[in-house]
């Protein structure tokens, strides 16, 4: 092959109650990757493979061309040392996710990328290897290293990370009829800075019921019982640290449910807000009412994305 895209699609972290360890795959949007080799080998004595960005569209020009700087470029790299190779790589990337919107944009791009590079080496690698290599490039976007945008951006699903390094990911049943609806305000939130507002010390009470809904939260995925599922998704660690970044979050929140969501929470680190619904239809009621109130609250012009849990991540499209 000469050539090789691949597509990666947005994920929602955290899911209210899972703090860097849950995360689920939505169909679209997404980021696309095409990778070809460079013209020219890399000498033997060389200290690190090189990885040239021919071109990024879709970012406004704001993101690295710099391969040793930008998040799938340090993804490719780390996986092109990590197998030996020495062959330069040159990238493409198009961006189908908004900049820092807590959709897990960098996590798609690093997926979307070396599972680009995988397939074009033709080397099969097993999903760990992925996963630590894409991981590289997600500390670079986010400032560090968690897997729960990843996770799912390259298995696609409902995932909770039990471990980073090494990655232990499990895949969470999802039940029939669940929906995920995304809003995407007019608003940008850098990860690094939503981060520093968590602090080091949690209140023992809030860990506490913060586990308990955890742990309702994956045995309601599992048992299919929506009214557990919509009792669990509360985040008692996160969100009230981050809310004052979202304008009107409550708000939004309570339109959510007044329409019929199991559940509304932030993605991620924000802006993005996700609703768990039963069922399309009422997935898209809510969607309504969620995108009127963020009109009313936060004014500007917003996405709104109703999906099904994506059963597949990161793939080779062409």
């Amino acid at each position: 092959m000469t050539a090789v895209t691949a597509f990666a699609p947005a994920t929602v972290s955290n899911v209210a109650c899972g703090f860097d360890v849950l995360g689920f795959a939505l169909e679209t949007p997404g980021d696309e990757v095409t990778a070809r080799f460079a013209d020219t080998s890399i000498g033997s004595g060389a200290a690190a493979s090189v990885v040239t960005i021919e071109d990024i569209q879709g970012d406004g020009g704001r993101l690295p061309r710099d391969g040793a700087k930008n998040t799938a470029g340090v993804a490719v790299r780390t996986f092109l040392d990590a197998l030996g190779e020495r062959r330069g790589i040159v990238l493409r990337i198009r961006k189908g996710l908004p900049l820092s919107s807590g959709l897990g944009g960098s996590a798609a791009s690093a997926a979307a990328a070396v599972v680009a590079v995988d397939a074009l080496l033709g080397a099969s690698s097993p999903l760990t290897t992925l996963l630590t290599c894409a991981l590289e490039g997600e500390r670079l976007g986010a400032g560090s290293a968690h897997a729960d945008n990843i996770a799912p951006a390259l298995c696609g699903g409902f995932v909770l990370v039990r471990r980073t390094s090494p990655p232990d990911v499990l895949q969470l049943p999802v039940p029939p009829g669940l929906t995920a609806v995304v809003v995407h305000p007019d608003l940008e939130i850098e990860t690094a800075r939503a981060r520093a507002l968590m602090g080091t010390e949690v209140p023992l009470k809030d860990a506490v019921q913060q586990w308990a809904n955890l742990g309702a939260l994956v045995h309601g995925l599992h048992i299919g019982d929506f009214a557990l599922i919509s009792r669990s998704l509360d985040d008692t660690i996160a969100e009230p640290r981050r809310a004052l970044l979202v304008p009107g979050l409550t708000a939004i929140k309570r339109a959510a449910a007044d329409a019929g969501a199991l559940g509304c929470s932030l993605s991620g680190s924000g802006p993005s807000l996700f609703a768990l619904c039963r069922g399309h239809e009422v997935a898209l009621r809510v969607a309504d009412a969620m995108t009127v109130a963020v009109a009313r609250e936060i004014g500007g012009e917003s996405q709104t994305y109703v999906s099904p849990v994506a059963q597949r991540g990161a793939r080779v499209i062409g």
